[in-house]
């Protein structure tokens, strides 16, 4: 999956949210190997010492774990990750609904548009 940062957000957060869907989506296993350092800054173009402070982070919150001198694994309980996700999911369609109505559409306006939209 091809992902596109948001120069307008903090870029290590978005690394974080990035790594839960694809743990989510099964991209990622319990207990499989992640990306390196140095190979997730080269795919997401951004300094080595974003991606460290980000697997440190998902490490926190026991989406990762790492092993010394091998690297960095997903975690075997994949539930965090999901329910990050919905928090994320929460949060930007949030986002969406306030924007909608900044524009002046009402919740049921928006609710039509996204019966009729096609993706």
């Amino acid at each position: 999956m091809k992902f596109v940062l948001d120069k307008n957000r903090a870029l290590s957060p978005q690394i974080c949210e990035h790594i839960c869907l694809q743990i989510a989506l099964g991209e990622y296993m319990p207990d499989s190997k992640i990306a390196s350092v140095r190979e997730a800054a080269l795919d997401f173009s951004v300094n080595p010492n974003t991606v460290q402070r980000s697997y440190e982070t998902l490490e926190v919150q026991g989406i990762l774990y790492s092993v010394r001198g091998s690297g960095w694994y997903v975690a075997s309980d994949i539930s965090i990750a999901k329910q990050m996700l919905e928090v994320v999911l929460e949060e930007k369609t949030a986002q969406y609904f306030e924007s909608m109505a900044a524009l002046g559409y009402t919740v049921e306006d928006v609710k039509s548009y996204v019966k009729e939209w096609k993706a």
